[in-house]
């Protein structure tokens, strides 16, 4: 059942997201391995050829920087990592371009940072763009800028594992494939003998509760800034909208054109539901919230489970200074974010109209321009 599963998702699948790990790019002793790239460009040429158009989201330019280098370990100081970043990348977009020549694509360097992405003006023009290079023949290799990166080089996004589920969300791509030194999720410690690949997943929060333990000693962890708990993250940002996630070992010979045949290889996250809508995407994962509203347990089964909109006698709290349209996070009164949305009001006047039936909206404010504070159209449930 599991294969032919697998075989109508991978079918379906025309776009799709491929995340690859610093430990599948790097050998033991942290130098990009052109190798790896080769195998990894051969295969994306395979499917683009098959109609499967992919984007690639890469690790490895620090790890390539300090190959370059001749360093051998990560540099502790900031402004040395970001110079490794800044000269990795260049030889890791080389060796993509170098491989992907030979199958007549093109290599298309995309450096983001996490505002390219909340601001919606932006994100749809880093839609816009990844759609135009496909229509030049180009695979967009996607990375963190890390050179103007300044939280110790974690990536604003947090890794490239959500910036992969991100980046899913933005184009709507069917599959993101994330690609790593593992052979998917187990079933109990990897180091037991009798701990087995689960074939497939269906509610990611739950295997991720039960299943992950991230072992910070594991070689190759000083080289990469993600670990089983990230992958598992992503997974549920890209399951949560609608699409299907793979976890895999990238360093096994035709990892991807046997995941695309369908073939049981690594772990599948099926989808949790129907395919969510793009505003709503940007809405859920990809902007920053700039305000809280705190409801009561009525406007949360409402909102959870009803599919209606907030309205403002639901509210019970309100914090930060947000304006009419930013992206608020909607919370139970303990605090606990299980949504978000675009308010109708300023903070300001949310605070005068909390607990407030409709009706007393015009009379509080002098106006009521809308019945609810956010409408169920520009708002998200989260997964």
């Amino acid at each position: 059942m599991s294969e032919l599963v697998r075989q109508e998702i991978m079918s379906m699948a025309d776009l799709v997201v491929v995340k690859v790990g610093t430990r599948v790019l790097t050998d033991s002793d942290g130098m990009l391995d052109k190798s790896r790239i080769d195998s990894i460009a051969g295969q994306i040429a395979q499917l683009w050829q098959a109609g499967k158009k992919c984007v690639v989201v890469s690790s490895g330019a620090v790890g390539a920087g300090l190959g370059r280098l001749g360093l051998k370990q990560r540099p502790t100081d900031l402004a040395q990592l970001q110079a490794a970043a800044a000269i990795g990348q260049s030889v890791l977009i080389e060796s993509y371009n170098r491989s992907l020549e030979q199958h007549e694509l093109h290599a298309a360097q995309m450096l983001l940072t996490a505002e390219d992405l909340k601001d919606r003006t932006r994100y749809l023009n880093v839609r816009n763009t990844l759609f135009a290079l496909f229509e030049s023949n180009a695979v967009p290799i996607i990375n963190e800028n890390d050179t103007v990166s300044v939280e110790e080089l974690k990536l604003s996004f947090g890794d490239n594992d959500r910036l992969a589920a991100l980046v899913t969300n933005l184009i709507r791509a069917p599959l993101l494939v994330l690609l790593s030194d593992i052979d998917g999720v187990y079933s109990g410690d990897p180091k037991d003998s009798a701990s087995q690949v689960l074939s497939v997943i269906t509610d990611v929060t739950a295997a991720q509760a039960q299943l992950v333990r991230d072992d910070p000693h594991r070689p190759g962890m000083r080289l990469s800034t993600g670990g089983m708990t990230s992958k598992m993250t992503a997974a549920r940002i890209a399951t949560s909208a609608g699409e299907n996630v793979v976890i895999a070992n990238g360093r096994h010979d035709n990892v991807l054109l046997d995941i695309m045949a369908g073939r049981d290889v690594g772990t599948l996250f099926l989808a949790e539901g129907p395919a969510v809508d793009s505003r709503k995407r940007w809405i859920g994962w990809s902007a920053s919230p700039n305000g809280k509203l705190l409801l009561d347990a009525g406007a949360c089964r409402a909102l959870a489970s009803g599919g209606r909109s907030l309205l403002a006698v639901g509210v019970a709290k309100v914090e930060g200074n947000f304006v009419k349209g930013d992206v608020v996070s909607l919370c139970d009164e303990a605090g606990e974010e299980f949504a978000r949305g675009l308010s109708n009001y300023p903070a300001d006047e949310m605070r005068l109209i909390a607990r407030q039936p409709s009706e007393r909206i015009a009379e509080l404010l002098g106006h009521r321009p809308y019945y609810e504070v956010v409408h169920r159209n520009n708002l998200i449930v989260l997964g």
